[in-house]
């Protein structure tokens, strides 16, 4: 019976640090992965033109008989090959697509950047920029920061189209205010102009049980409202003038890009469907981004342009439940924020 207890010991021994050690591998794994992927990603670029008429070409080929068919594919041979020696003659204005799937913390700015800073040293007089944003918001330092980059491209005197199709709220809004036109589909959301910053407090719990939480800090601001500790009155009107600040700075922000804006009619913090959008003049067409694309593609060649990063497994199903946890904080950000958070 002691050899079986003590074999049984050795083995519960022995597993448990097996699976240290694997967890261990895996973080640094991750860890190192996470830093490679810093340093290294690659530009996909796919003509988007050629993939809409390939499919318009496909769907009306199957339509036709064979005769006709063959008819269709010569004349469309005819027609390419004087579309290009027009091309070549006078190059077509170019179109560059971008997307733009903003979570909590603006991380696709890390992608946004090095397709801007490509497409700077590429795109020139008579090309366009249509960034496909989709985002609710979240901290100001991260949309901030993609925002100016959008800014990039119109200190270039380059043209820029934000299309919305779904959301572009509060840090969202914050980005698309900075192109020159911002499309918005009929039922997508727009607006919230505001700042918001709840938490709960647990002092009077922690009393109750004679439990002592202390908060010490260096500078009378350092901390002001907290989760444990007792909130003062003083620390609380900090707050608000936080916030207030916060809201001022971006409503000045939306005056400066869109001046003709009625601020104190929107900024309530308040989010309207497109087309009441396009009347208060938060967007200025409703459209969606494929009508918009589509229109182009026989006057322009029109490119889809990402930059990839590569990602190793344990990364993918980190992301995986890293866009799980942002779904649950978006759905909560008027909750549980604070005044570095957008809503």
């Amino acid at each position: 019976m002691d050899f079986f207890n003590d074999y049984g010991l050795f083995l519960a021994k022995t597993l448990t640090f097996l699976v240290s050690l694997l967890v261990v591998v895996m973080i640094l794994s991750a860890v190192g992965a996470r830093a490679r992927r810093q340093e290294k990603g690659h530009l996909e670029v796919k003509p988007l033109d050629e993939s809409i008429r390939g499919m318009r070409r496909a769907l009306s080929d199957s339509l036709l008989g064979p005769r006709q068919r063959r008819l269709a594919i010569k004349a469309r041979r005819r027609a390419d090959k004087l579309k290009r020696k027009r091309q070549s003659e006078m190059p077509e204005k170019r179109i560059f697509v971008l997307d733009f799937k903003g979570d909590l913390r603006a991380s696709a700015v890390n992608s946004l950047r090095e397709e801007i800073t490509a497409l700077l040293g590429e795109a020139g007089d008579g090309d366009e920029v249509v960034v496909r944003l989709e985002s609710a918001g979240g901290v100001v330092h991260g949309y901030g920061l993609a925002a100016s980059q959008l800014d990039r491209i119109r200190k270039a005197g380059i043209p820029l189209t934000v299309c919305v199709d779904k959301v572009a709220a509060s840090g969202g809004y914050m980005m698309a205010c900075v192109a020159d036109r911002i499309l918005a589909s009929p039922f997508s959301l727009v607006g919230s102009i505001g700042v918001v910053a709840q938490l709960p407090n647990f002092h009077k719990l922690l009393k109750k049980h004679d439990v002592d939480y202390e908060v010490l800090t260096a500078g009378e601001y350092k901390r002001t409202l907290t989760l444990f500790g007792e909130n003062t009155e003083r620390a609380r009107e900090k707050f608000r003038e936080d916030l207030q600040e916060t809201h001022d700075l971006f409503k000045d922000f939306i005056r400066q890009h869109r001046p003709a804006l009625d601020l104190e009619a929107v900024a309530t913090g308040e989010v309207w469907l497109g087309t009441r959008a396009a009347e208060l003049g938060l967007v200025d067409e409703v459209m969606t981004s494929d009508e918009y694309v589509t229109s182009k593609i026989d006057d322009a060649r029109v490119f889809e342009v990402s930059y990839k990063y590569r990602k190793t497994l344990p990364e993918k199903v980190g992301l995986a439940a890293e866009e799980s946890i942002d779904g649950v904080r978006l759905r909560w950000a008027r909750r549980f924020s604070n005044p570095n958070y957008f809503s």
